[in-house]
């Protein structure tokens, strides 16, 4: 059982102020598995001032002290490495193999490149007559979603961290296991006191005050486009910077000439992984008309293949929905799809047979999809898929790109370079062709409502950083 009743602030494990507590569910079985206190703006404000005490002395070391602080943290994460696989799975119901291979590997990937982009970033050029200097913004406040815990957590904090700024991070209350497991890893590598912060909470309260306090110098949002909205807004007051990576409604456009199983095979599975809780997955398959009909059977055959069970068991390629919450909003989703008269071609309502318990649902497949209707626009979240026929590739292209998002684009096809001209002209932050994987050194943000700002790599170093021009 996991309970945490306090938060990490000034390099100590201290009582909150607050007392009320959470309870923090298994969503496999539906079961309290701890609880955490959740914060008040006292406790934020406690956090603040550490790490602004912090940042006066943290915020002059050199590279070389970074490089050492971050290589103490991989090594401490390391050592943690299996507790963090096992706390995502209890939190958010990932297969443990998944949590293992995925979830917690995301974590110290970021965090060994933040360290290799370190050892060559640029903090001081010449430009033109002057120079330009790249400093530490300061206090950054990170709000963290549950999907991705420890990625999004480390992708943010290793950067951080790396640039001289001091961090509050306010991890999702929803899966918040994890994140103390990594206060103990920030800990244990010797973090100084005020660097690191955690503050657990919900976002009325304590991602709210992370947002409007004077005292915090940027603050970097990941989670769905609504809240991320009320994020910049609540800050706005303070003209502090926002860096934002929001929802999607990623199209991956399949063309004639692809290998189509391997195509197909790589959508259902990509858009069907960690139970389609990622904000770039590829919701939308976009298919040649003629070939519609054999991309869904294909497509079919796919989902048949995935084992949905009990997150333990190392066989289960597909676990639960993250929280209660999230399963009605789904099925809703589906319901609402289903009235639509969207041709249902695979799973639907309710849950899976042999999963009554816990908040699993079924992999489900829309077909002959139109880009008007609702299972094409809004993200689902969920393992849902929609098949969308066009009739040529222009069209392909005006398919993908009417959407308010623009976060990730896929495409599959037998000539790359055709595939990379037609990647030019989805207006989208990235883009994935012929099943390539993410690149932890390459840029991870969108376009439009998807966001703004970018993670990862040198890219995620840029909020990061004050720019001074001195002339002269």
């Amino acid at each position: 059982m996991y309970y945490q009743k306090k938060f990490y602030i000034n390099g100590e494990w201290v009582n909150p102020i607050s007392s009320e507590t959470l309870a923090v569910v298994n969503p496999a079985t539906e079961q309290e598995i701890g609880s955490i206190v959740l914060g008040s703006t006292e406790d934020v404000d406690k956090a603040v001032a550490a790490a602004k005490q912090a940042f006066q002395l943290y915020g002059q070391t050199s590279v070389g002290e970074r490089v050492s602080l971050l290589q103490r943290i991989i090594e401490a994460y390391q050592d943690h490495y299996d507790e963090i696989a096992q706390a995502i799975s209890d939190e958010m119901g990932a297969p443990i193999g998944f949590a293992k291979q995925l979830q917690a590997d995301a974590g110290v990937g970021h965090l060994a490149a933040a360290l290799e982009v370190l050892k060559r970033y640029r903090f001081e050029e010449v430009v033109g007559d002057s120079v330009v200097y790249k400093e530490p913004i300061g206090v950054c406040g990170l709000i963290t979603p549950w999907n991705w815990p420890l990625n999004q957590i480390a992708c943010k904090v290793a950067p951080a961290l790396a640039t001289g700024c001091t961090v509050v991070l306010k991890p999702s209350e929803i899966a918040p296991l994890s994140a103390t497991v990594f206060a103990k890893v920030m800990d244990e590598a010797g973090v100084p006191a005020g660097v690191f912060n955690l503050v657990h909470g919900d976002g009325k309260a304590v991602g709210t005050r992370l947002s409007n306090h004077p005292d915090v110098d940027m603050v970097s949002f990941t989670g769905s486009t609504a809240a991320g909205i009320q994020v910049a807004k609540t800050a706005a007051d303070s003209v502090k910077r926002v860096a934002q990576e929001l929802g999607g409604k990623s199209a991956n456009i399949i063309l004639a000439d692809a290998d189509l199983t391997k195509a197909v095979e790589d959508g259902v599975l990509e858009c069907f992984l960690n139970t389609g809780q990622s904000c770039n997955a590829p919701s939308r398959m976009l298919v040649p008309a003629h070939l519609h009909d054999e991309i869904v059977a294909l497509a079919q055959q796919v989902a048949d293949s995935l084992v949905i069970g009990d997150p333990s068991d190392e066989a289960t390629t597909m676990g639960p929905l993250a929280s209660e919450m999230q399963f009605n909003k789904v099925q809703q989703l589906i319901a609402k799809a289903i009235e639509q008269a969207s041709h249902l071609a695979y799973g639907g309502l309710g849950k899976p047979q042999g999963c009554e318990q816990g908040y699993f649902v079924k992999p489900t497949i829309f077909s002959h999809v139109s880009n008007d209707m609702l299972i094409a626009r809004e993200e689902i979240f969920g393992p849902v898929l929609a098949i969308m026929p066009y009739s040529d590739e222009q069209q392909a292209l005006d398919i993908a790109n009417d959407s308010p998002y623009g976060l990730s684009g896929y495409i599959h096809s037998g000539d790359t370079d055709k595939a990379r001209a037609m990647a030019r002209k989805l207006r989208t932050g990235m883009v994935h062709i012929n099943g390539a994987l993410a690149d932890f050194q390459a840029p991870f943000g969108g376009y439009k409502q998807s966001g703004n700002g970018r993670e990862w790599g040198v890219y995620g170093f840029e909020d990061f950083v004050e720019v001074k021009a001195v002339m002269g």
